[in-house]
This record gives structure tokens, C-alpha cells and sequence, in this order.
């Protein structure tokens, strides 16, 4: 089989699978595992796929659509819930913290202290709801329009954040990267979260391997406008590297960080 041919073969299994192994296709196609790297690489060189460290998932769109609540408001993946019990570690004793409504701030509330008394900021009814019963935990609810996809991002709820200091947010986005910064799907939630990094005095990005090194639809911030990033060991490392010298703390939350 030709390269050319092993390449819509691999690039056919992603669509369908939404990933594949390096390792697996190797012993499929018969090759060694180098020439199926290169195949990787050449076809992220066109644009087709994005590298991860054992293999590859299919290159994101600039936008991503509302995705189902079963999914968004699940227990996570391996991934996820490495990078958000890691993340907990950023909230002391008195903090005021943001945490939206993306699915790794859902995965986030099961790791959150119970030890101490804090304040919670968010925009999204979800997160809300399952907060109010934590007795050491103050929370707040942004007001403006009801919006399932991305919560409360109205320009209300952006005016609402201008009036408020927070200690830590808790961000995230369909991308970031060294050259676009950290990006959403939409102006609305991309202002909405710039609105909430300028009044924290810290900015913690929580992102999974499959955003590093992806841009999206709508910039949010400049990385200088990032303190620390959140990812896990699968992120692609030239990426990690260009951002950290941007001045970025990157933090690599472990496989078995669980």
C-alpha cells in the first residue's frame, strides 16, 4: 500500500472513530511505528488531522456546536478528570473563584474542597444548582439571558462581571494556542470570559491535549493574559514549549494523578 493510500485509510478510521493509535495502526498496516509517524505528520502538515502524543484526532472546526447535556454533564474523561482534580489545588481558604459551564467545570465539582469556606462564581444554571447545597460553599449566579450553550453571556452578564474582584477563574475554550491565544466558538462567550480574566487577579486555562494547539472561531485573550495552563500528558509537547515561552506556567496533570 501506498502512503497516499494508508493516509485515507487512517484519515477514513478517524472520522469514524474520532481517534487512532500509532501503535495500533502500525500493527495493522504492517509497518513500522516511524513510517506511520510520518504519515501523521504529513497529514497534519496539510491540514487533515492534529498529532496527539500516541497517535492523532480529527482536526476541530473553528466552531463547535452545542453539544448533548449527556455528554457536557458526565462523569468526564480520564483526561479530564486528571487536569480538574489538579486544578483544585489553585482554590484557598476564602477565595473567590469564577468556574463556568463548559464539561470540565462540571467534572471539577467533584474534586472541590470541602475543608474550608469559599465563593463561587458562575454563569451557567447547572453548575449553580448543584452548588447550593454545599454548606462551605457561597455561591453566586451571573444574572442576564438564559443561554444552555455557553450559560449567561449576554452583555448584561459581562457588565455584571466588570463590578466584581475574583482571586481565581477558572478558564477554558475550544482552543488555545501559542499563536492565538485561548479561543470559543462564539464573540459572546469569548467577551464574556475576557470580561472575567481582567477582573481575577489569577487566570487558570483548563485544557485537555485535544485543544492545545487549536484555534477557534473567536479570541478570547492573549496568553499574556494567562497565568497558568492546565493540561494533561498526551498534549502536544512543541506546542507546550512555544507557549511556556510566551511566559506561561504549563502544568501537566498525570495519568495516574487519579
Amino acid at each position: 500500500m501506498f502512503a497516499e493510500e494508508r493516509q485515507e485509510v487512517i484519515l477514513a478510521k478517524l472520522k469514524s472513530l474520532g481517534r487512532v493509535f500509532a501503535k495500533e495502526l502500525a500493527q495493522e498496516f504492517e509497518v513500522s511505528i516511524d513510517t506511520i509517524r510520518r504519515d501523521l505528520t504529513t497529514m497534519e502538515q496539510k491540514g487533515l488531522i492534529k498529532r496527539t502524543h500516541g497517535g492523532a484526532v480529527p482536526l476541530s472546526k473553528v466552531r463547535r456546536f452545542p453539544i448533548d447535556d449527556r455528554i457536557r454533564y458526565s462523569e468526564g474523561t480520564e483526561h479530564q478528570n486528571a487536569v480538574a482534580k489538579l486544578a483544585t489545588s489553585f482554590i484557598e481558604p476564602g477565595d473567590t473563584v469564577f468556574i463556568g459551564g463548559a464539561s470540565i467545570h462540571y467534572v471539577l465539582l467533584k474534586y472541590l474542597p470541602v475543608d474550608w469556606n469559599y465563593t463561587v462564581i458562575t454563569n451557567s444554571l447547572v453548575i449553580a444548582d448543584k452548588l447550593q447545597h454545599q454548606r462551605n460553599i457561597e455561591t453566586y449566579i451571573v444574572c442576564g439571558k438564559v443561554k444552555s450553550e455557553e450559560g449567561i453571556v449576554d452583555p448584561l452578564a459581562t457588565e455584571f462581571m466588570r463590578t466584581l474582584r475574583l482571586d481565581t477563574a477558572f478558564l477554558t475554550g475550544g482552543g488555545i494556542s501559542a499563536k492565538h491565544g485561548l479561543s470559543s466558538s462564539t464573540p459572546e462567550g469569548a467577551i464574556f470570559q475576557r470580561t472575567v480574566a481582567e477582573v481575577s487577579r489569577q487566570t487558570v486555562c483548563l485544557a485537555n491535549f485535544d485543544k492545545v494547539g487549536t484555534e477557534f472561531f473567536a479570541k478570547t485573550i492573549d496568553l499574556k493574559g494567562l497565568d497558568i495552563l492546565i493540561t494533561d500528558w498526551e498534549a502536544p509537547h512543541e506546542e507546550i514549549e512555544r507557549i511556556e515561552e510566551l511566559g506561561v506556567k504549563v502544568l501537566i496533570a498525570q495519568e495516574n494523578y487519579l
